[in-house]
């Protein structure tokens, strides 16, 4: 998970005339929240959706006309947070941060106290892809002799993952499917156990966020390939899966949350507010430095995404007889 100090996130945000600028481009909704709004994240303070929430927060501070506050709720894989949201009002002062775990594919392994579809996705704010490291002394060279490696002899690839029922176990699953093989399952309790095991060389490959780009830029780890379905603007040399191994196009993406039944002027101040806020240099930058890209998509458009997410990980799932301890 991405690390990055409060400080340091928020000391790129000083940008007010920038904001005055993108307020004009977009007219905003009637609607004015009435006391402090709540920004819930569902994990610990530090992490990425963590840091998403308050560089946004820090912006709205400023144009919302009431203090915006994060709160970090932790908790039975980001589910308790995200039901405290459900739970609420709908009239605009409480929202949430989403992920895949909380909305996509953890429902979809557990039992949840809220149904994820009928809450409002206010906004996707968030998308980053997935990396496929290796480590620094695997014979495969490139993505092309890795490929070929795990078609001919899956059996001796040791592929790690942030534990059964992640992202990266998923992943690996749908890699698995798309080139038809059955390669080695190594999970682990969280990605920073697995890349302290990538570099000490006791697994060969696992899938990352860009968080690990630190590691491939001191070379303990290498990089094979992304998830995206073009070239990646960080490394654009860098080879994609999509294609080389069938259909593969998997992204991360935070987005926000407000409890179902959220009035339409609601809705639409919020909307507009986050896609001003993403719109911002420093605000784009300030993901960037975390591998993040500032990726607005609206309701109406994010709640189709999500449903295409759904059903991409429901066949993996079920492919792939996937199953969690309760």
């Amino acid at each position: 998970m991405t690390v990055l100090s409060r400080r340091a996130a928020l000391g790129l945000l000083a940008a007010p005339a920038l904001l005055s600028a993108a307020r004009a481009a977009a007219p905003l909704e009637s609607w004015k929240p009435e006391r402090p709004v709540r920004i819930i994240v569902p994990f610990p303070a530090g992490g990425g959706l963590d840091l998403v929430g308050r560089v946004l927060a820090d912006v709205w501070n400023r144009t919302l006309g009431q203090p915006v506050v994060v709160e970090n709720r932790a908790g039975a894989a980001g589910a308790l947070g995200i039901e405290q949201v459900f739970h609420a009002a709908p009239d605009g002062h409480t929202l949430g941060i989403t992920s895949a775990g909380n909305i996509t594919i953890g429902p979809l392994l557990r039992k949840t106290p809220y149904d994820p579809m009928a809450m409002v996705h206010v906004s996707r704010l968030t998308t980053s892809p997935l990396l496929l490291v290796a480590r620094k002394d695997l014979p495969a060279a490139d993505l092309g002799a890795f490929l070929t490696w795990a078609r001919t002899r899956p059996e001796e690839v040791r592929f790690g993952s942030g534990g059964i029922g992640s992202s990266t176990h998923l992943s690996l699953a749908l890699l698995n499917i798309r080139l038809g093989t059955d390669m080695l399952h190594v999970p682990y309790r969280g990605t920073a156990p697995l890349l302290t095991d990538l570099v000490a060389g006791n697994v060969d490959v696992g899938f990352s966020d860009a968080a690990v780009w630190p590691m491939l830029e001191q070379g303990t780890l290498k990089l094979l390939g992304v998830s995206t379905a073009g070239a990646w603007a960080r490394s654009p040399q860098t080879p994609v899966l999509d294609g080389r191994a069938g259909e593969f196009r998997v992204n991360n993406w935070y987005g926000l949350v407000a409890p179902p039944g959220l009035p339409a002027p609601i809705l639409a101040r919020l909307q507009a507010e986050a896609a001003n806020a993403l719109e911002l240099p420093r605000v784009r930058d300030a993901y960037a430095t975390s591998g993040f890209t500032a990726a607005a998509l609206p309701e109406a458009d994010f709640r189709p995404y999500l449903a295409g997410e759904i059903n991409l990980w429901k066949g993996v799932i079920d492919a792939a007889h996937i199953e969690v301890e309760s």
